[in-house]
């Protein structure tokens, strides 16, 4: 679907303007060298784009002004062909054809300079439509999840019939002030729901009960609550026309506080859950799905991820003595133990405590039990050793 960006506009000039831009060219090409930088008029334009500019400029108005364009670009294309005979009154007479739709040069001037501000439009986007009536919370909902920072205000400024937008593949969140607070009871916005819901066709719907912290939802009278069990129904048929089921009411009716921040998370993830479940069964119902197969992850067994989840408890990370003293409030509390990595015969001698002197013997000279065996091998070596050196001992006769 094709994008539009209305910051991509030329500029409309006004009939003075106009004729001397085109006069200068035409005097020195041939048209057949000048029509080829005409731009052919747009003949379609998306629904949404089209209903856009209704709502905003009145479609009476704009396209008075585009068909009084249109009658100028054919009258000057039947003087045109009288231009080789009577040049002269040719050029003056499409002049004044350009002068007398000045004016609605200048107003679609203007027109274009307000559609330059307007947001780019991607239809393809995924979307979540806020509707309702004023003061019901709309504004105060987006602050919340987003960083719009949208202007609060407690009257009527906001909102803008835009019904463009139900051409939107959007998730739709109707907005219903259970306190009444908003100005409009229960029963009002009832009736505002039920004359838009031919715009939720074929959308993920989901009521939404506003203001619990000023009326709790079970605290509301009985007419209130068939009137929104009304829109409930209504709400549900969006879930079976996606193909769920029936009496699978979870995510159509939410309960929300944007004053005391109860609920507000809920929606918006059951709206971006349900607009995702949409996307996704319209692309696998669709002929290219079989283009994106090769990109969907493989099921894994159940077997495979028990082994991959031991095998990463064998290789947790040990822990060093730094690590220790991090987890034990650190240096001046935590002591390294130097014993706890000995190796006895039972683990609890590790941390028995040993004396430098006992009966006055140093203990260290008994920590070796085969001391005495050792110093009596040490001095027979060394016997030999000395015996050896006297048998190389000799005396030479000098006589």
């Amino acid at each position: 679907m094709v994008q539009y960006n209305f910051k991509k506009m030329t500029v409309v000039p006004n009939g003075k303007d106009f004729i001397d831009i085109i006069l200068s060219p035409t005097q020195r090409q041939t048209p057949t060298v000048v029509h080829k930088g005409y731009m052919p008029f747009p003949a379609f334009v998306s629904s949404i784009c089209g209903n856009l500019l209704h709502v905003l400029y009145n479609k009476d108005h704009y396209k008075l002004a585009l068909g009084q364009i249109n009658t100028a670009r054919n009258l000057i294309g039947k003087i045109s062909k009288d231009s080789e005979i009577v040049e002269v009154a040719a050029l003056g007479r499409m002049c004044m054809v350009i002068k007398r739709i000045d004016p609605s040069l200048a107003y679609l001037e203007q027109i274009r300079q307000h559609v330059a501000r307007l947001r780019s439009i991607d239809p393809n986007t995924m979307t979540v439509l806020i509707c309702g009536y004023p003061n019901v919370g709309k504004s105060s909902f987006i602050n919340k999840i987003t960083r719009a920072d949208v202007d609060v205000q407690p009257y009527a400024f906001t909102t803008k019939s835009l019904f463009s937008l139900a051409h939107l593949s959007a998730a739709a969140l109707f907005f219903l002030d259970i306190s009444g607070s908003c100005g409009y009871n229960n029963a009002q916005q009832t009736t505002l729901f039920h004359s838009i819901k031919s715009l939720f066709m074929n959308k993920p719907l989901i009521i939404v009960c506003n203001k619990t912290d000023l009326q709790p939802f079970d605290g509301i009278s009985e007419e209130d609550k068939k009137l929104v069990a009304e829109m409930k129904n209504e709400a549900m048929k969006t879930v079976v026309g996606q193909g769920g089921e029936a009496k699978n009411d979870e995510g159509v009716l939410l309960t929300m506080s944007t004053l005391i921040d109860e609920g507000v998370m809920s929606v918006k993830n059951a709206a971006c859950e349900r607009l995702l479940n949409q996307r996704v069964e319209l692309k696998m119902k669709s002929k290219r799905i079989n283009d994106c197969l090769n990109f969907m992850p493989l099921c894994i067994p159940q077997v495979v991820l028990e082994a991959q989840s031991k095998q990463a408890v064998e290789k947790e990370k040990r822990s060093t003595e730094r690590d220790l003293k991090n987890e034990n409030d650190g240096v001046g509390v935590y002591s390294a133990s130097l014993n706890k990595h000995y190796i006895f015969v039972n683990d609890e001698w590790k941390e028995d405590f040993m004396p430098e002197n006992l009966d006055g013997h140093n203990v260290y000279d008994f920590v070796d039990p085969d001391i005495l065996h050792r110093l009596e091998e040490l001095e027979r070596e060394e016997r030999l050793r000395q015996e050896e050196d006297g048998d190389d001992d000799f005396e030479m006769d000098w006589n």
